[in-house]
């Protein structure tokens, strides 16, 4: 099943360090998802001036739970990069 991430950083004045603080670890977690298939494509959610501000994720896993305990140890949760995270099922045009 398909899972779309929306997720917007954290405003405050250390939200853009967290973020790259954490990436490196994120990119290494998606290098691994990526070659189990459970990430499909995703990328950085960009403000008017190019800057970073939050991420978009297409995930592949069994059920939401699945999805949920990964989460738990992506880096921008637990580095607190990620304030608002929204989380809908989805199905991508053209793959059953």
């Amino acid at each position: 099943m398909q899972f779309l991430l929306v997720a917007f950083d954290g405003t405050d004045e250390g939200a853009p360090d967290r973020r790259m603080k954490a990436r490196p670890q994120h990119l290494e977690g998606v290098a691994e998802l990526k070659a189990k298939g459970e990430f499909l494509f995703g990328g950085a959610i960009l403000d008017e001036k190019g800057q970073m501000k939050g991420s978009m994720i297409l995930y592949e896993f069994p059920d939401r739970q699945a999805l949920d305990e990964k989460l738990k140890n992506e880096p921008y949760v637990t580095q607190g990069v990620w304030e608002k995270i929204e989380i809908y099922p989805f199905r991508l045009a053209g793959i059953q």
